[in-house]
């Protein structure tokens, strides 16, 4: 079992920025975090601080990557297998962000409004230089997205079970599964985000 050691929420986003600061040129970093983590907020975090010390810094939710709603939704509304492999859209995260940003600075912040089921009409921006996305979301990781850094909030399955909505329950399975494919650069345990603990083991 890896060690943990604590750090308080402002210490790691300190950490975290500190380390994507470190990387050059055009950079993705990925928050890989169950919804009841709130990884956007925790990247958000991050993209300020790299922004408050020049670093150009943008943040993509996966949530604005989904697919339709008839695609996700065809076989079951609460089915944990579907949820794994075909609620968010990873190809097209890869093929309008990853890829293109990397190769001429270009990207899209939205494919899809989850809300309203419709496409979200945004415009491909041009990042400025050394420009560094962090990308946030659920089970990103183990899906071969060529990232520069990684960090995984970690929650337990009894956290998961007391933060996650009562109509999302069933996307605890998946959630925990997906976390076991790859481990990320810094590992944080995550079950109370006010008392967070990391480990790199």
């Amino acid at each position: 079992m890896p060690e943990f050691t604590a750090i308080t929420p402002d210490a790691l986003a300190r950490l975290v920025a500190d380390r994507a600061s470190e990387l050059t040129g055009f950079a993705v970093l990925a928050v890989d975090g169950a919804d009841a983590a709130d990884p956007v907020s925790f990247a958000t975090a991050v993209a300020e601080l790299l922004r408050a010390a020049g670093r150009p810094a943008e943040v993509v939710a996966l949530h604005d990557f989904v697919r339709p709603a008839s695609v996700r939704l065809e076989f079951d509304r609460e089915d944990e297998y579907t949820y794994r492999t075909g609620w968010f859209d990873y190809a097209a995260l890869n093929r309008e962000v990853l890829k293109p940003l990397r190769a001429n600075g270009r990207w899209l912040p939205a494919l899809w409004n989850e809300r309203t089921d419709r496409s979200a009409r945004a415009r491909i921006r041009t990042a400025l230089p050394g420009t560094i996305l962090m990308i946030a979301g659920p089970m990103l990781l183990g899906r071969g997205l060529d990232f520069d850094y990684t960090v995984g909030l970690r929650m337990s399955e009894a956290a998961l079970h007391r933060r996650t909505a009562a109509e999302s329950q069933f996307t605890i399975p998946a959630l925990l599964e997906q976390q076991q494919l790859e481990e990320p650069s810094l590992r944080v345990a995550w079950d109370h985000r006010d008392r967070p603990a990391i480990s790199r083991s």
